[in-house]
């Protein structure tokens, strides 16, 4: 062959190489650089649940939810409720616990085989007339704020202090207390029961256990929904300071829009 056709036979021959070298070129020019960090194998793909940014400014932070039962480490737990159109936190420290998740409860010190506290939240739907004479006579009322507070502020049997407006999280709504009114006899009232509100319509599920248990209520309007919860105190001797701290667990339930 002359120099001229080996030269052409070497080009052709070089040709599919370079070919092969440059697409090689481009595809070590568009993967990653070796120093960049892969997700670690552990990271977890279970949607996080936060809440949104607080209102001077600090980051999101992921807020467990509250367990249904047992003992309670203390921090802050979000709550999800049937039928509320928004969730809410809530702070408790140490020494708390939970049997259905509808409430948390401590202990009083000096009467340990009873609690103390509570701070609960089950739906409230049915209101009696009488808080003693209620057997037969619990009433529906519509989901709205204003209905829930005429009722329980005009039943008889009670005592209720006017109720305020307050602030809660990102909703408006009205705080008052509530008690037995005088000396009635809580023993001698239908079933033996003083009957606050229901869940349902022919039984009581929140009732006084003596005449000196008392209550504080927060009724929160959702959006046009009404949102209750409440902080009890079992008896007269109750510890002041679990009086306390059960107040501030009370305070700091917290409902978010946009969750």
């Amino acid at each position: 062959m002359t120099p001229l056709e080996l030269a052409t036979q070497r080009w052709r021959c070089l040709l599919p190489l370079l070919v092969i070298a440059l697409i090689g070129c481009l595809s070590g020019c568009e993967s990653k650089p070796d120093n960049v960090s892969l997700p670690s194998s552990s990271f977890s793909t279970t949607e996080a649940r936060t809440t949104p940014a607080l209102p001077d400014g600090g980051d999101p932070r992921t807020v467990p939810l509250l367990p249904e039962s047992g003992d309670i480490d203390a921090g802050t737990y979000r709550v999800l409720v049937k039928g509320y159109s928004a969730p809410f936190e809530i702070t408790v420290p140490a020494g708390w616990s939970t049997d259905d998740g509808d409430g948390v409860a401590k202990d009083d010190p000096n009467h340990p085989d009873e609690w103390g506290v509570y701070v609960g939240w089950w739906p409230a739907d049915y209101v009696p007339t009488d808080a003693c004479a209620w057997e037969g006579a619990l009433v529906e009322i519509d989901p709205s704020v204003n209905d829930f507070v005429d009722a329980l502020t005009a039943q008889t049997s009670t005592a209720s202090t006017p109720p305020v407006k307050v602030k809660v999280g990102d909703y408006s709504g009205f705080e008052f207390d509530h008690s037995v009114k005088g000396d009635v006899d809580t023993t001698a009232c239908d079933r033996g029961k003083f009957c606050i509100h229901s869940e349902f319509s022919n039984e009581c599920t929140r009732w006084y256990s003596s005449a000196s248990e008392r209550e504080t209520y927060r009724v929160v309007d959702l959006s046009g929904k009404r949102a209750v919860s409440w902080v009890v105190q079992f008896h007269e001797s109750i510890n002041p300071e679990l009086t306390r701290e059960a107040r501030a667990v009370f305070d700091s339930i917290v409902y978010r829009s946009g969750n």
